[in-house]
């Protein structure tokens, strides 16, 4: 059973990794600090397929990768917000990480909430509660770069021909 982990606006990278982490760039140390400075539990908490609910401009701050490079290490299936800070939005993209922007999910979702995305189709499915949300799904080639991991390998996908 998975869980949504509920935040309000204005989330910055400052917060989802402390600067005082930022001299590694191991996925897993990263990880293991996610999120600390507001939520305490998050770190030892998650699980692999969870979900981060949250509300207008997640991500704002420093353009650090390091912030979804951390939140993806961490196992969360899907970063799904009213709004991303843009720098923040091409991170995600760049390294992997599945982000959604929908305004209506978060005023309605709690944290054990069943949930189902379509990638293809735009849809996120909240079967818990047997509601449907739809948003712009990303166009076939950002499907296969996040598919691959991320633009890294993607790239090096596309080098071996």
């Amino acid at each position: 059973m998975n869980k949504n982990w509920i935040y309000k606006d204005n989330v910055d990278t400052d917060v989802i990794i402390p600067a005082r982490y930022l001299n590694t760039k191991d996925p897993k140390e990263l990880a293991s600090h996610c999120l600390e400075d507001i939520d305490k539990t998050f770190a030892q908490s998650v699980k692999k397929g969870d979900f981060i609910v949250a509300g207008a401009n997640f991500g704002c701050g420093s353009s650090r990768e390091h912030a979804p490079l951390a939140i993806k290490a961490s196992g969360i299936r899907a970063v799904i917000a009213k709004s991303f800070a843009r720098i923040f939005f091409r991170n995600a993209i760049n390294i992997g990480l599945v982000i959604i922007e929908n305004d209506k999910i978060q005023d309605e979702i709690e944290t054990n909430d069943q949930l189902v995305i379509n990638l293809n189709e735009g849809k996120i499915i909240n079967t818990t509660k047997n509601k449907e949300y739809s948003f712009s799904p990303y166009p076939p080639e950002i499907q296969n770069l996040i598919e691959k991991g991320g633009l890294v390998e993607y790239t090096k996908e596309k080098i071996r021909g």
